[in-house]
């Protein structure tokens, strides 16, 4: 029985531009991977922290107490928890001042949460672009792997007589491999960057949408 070629053979036996684009490829896939595992942790505190935040907020507590309360642990604060205290804390720094008028007071709060919500929808996307990127790219990536493989494997058969199946099917093998690993990097990136990307879509409707309810309060309290 004649002896077949392991999937490793075909690696390692492929030219050196095909191993650079295989090389190239599994990296890709690592990192994509690494960044998928980071974002799914990162992204599932985010709805937890909004979760306890809305339930913390929405209970009636005093403004002031709760704005105290997050001044304990102010250098950890992220999403909902530092919109609110940016807001806050411009709105109490501000009122305190005898000359500030209602509308300065407000817009005042409305541009630190501004600010602060756009630091967290950076967060929140940060690293989706690279998996955009790998998702898009890394077929063809693999692509070019395969027709410079078969390329150079039907320039070797212009050196012999006659040619058969057997001399072209092991470059053809080790050239198909490369399509195969851009396909393993691309679509698990692809599924995750749009899974995440409606994750941060949704969070940022959330923060976007409680920055203007928390204006609304401060208005109301001006008055």
């Amino acid at each position: 029985m004649a002896h077949e070629p392991s999937l490793w053979s075909f690696v390692a036996n492929a030219s050196l531009i095909v191993k650079m684009v295989m090389l190239l490829l599994l990296a890709a896939s690592i990192w994509s991977w690494t960044i998928i595992f980071q974002r799914w942790f990162f992204l599932k505190e985010a709805h937890l922290a909004v979760k306890k935040f809305e339930e913390h907020f929405w209970s009636g507590n005093e403004l002031y107490k709760f704005y105290q309360e997050l001044n304990t642990h102010r250098d950890d604060l992220h999403g909902l928890e530092l919109i609110f205290y940016a807001g806050f804390s411009e709105y109490t720094r501000l009122n305190k001042q005898p000359a500030a008028s209602q509308e300065a007071i407000i817009k005042g709060a409305e541009r630190a949460m501004r600010v602060v919500l756009a630091r967290e929808i950076a967060g929140l996307e940060q690293h989706l672009s690279f998996l955009a990127t790998v998702g898009s790219t890394s077929p063809y990536v693999g692509l070019f792997g395969t027709v410079w493989g078969i390329m150079t494997s039907f320039r070797a058969l212009g050196g012999v007589q006659q040619a058969t199946i057997s001399m072209v099917a092991p470059g053809i093998s080790e050239a198909l491999i490369a399509t195969a690993m851009g396909l393993f990097a691309a679509i698990p990136a692809v599924i995750a960057y749009n899974r995440y990307a409606s994750d941060v879509e949704r969070l940022i409707n959330i923060y976007d949408t409680f920055k203007e309810e928390f204006s609304s309060i401060l208005h109301r309290q001006t008055v």
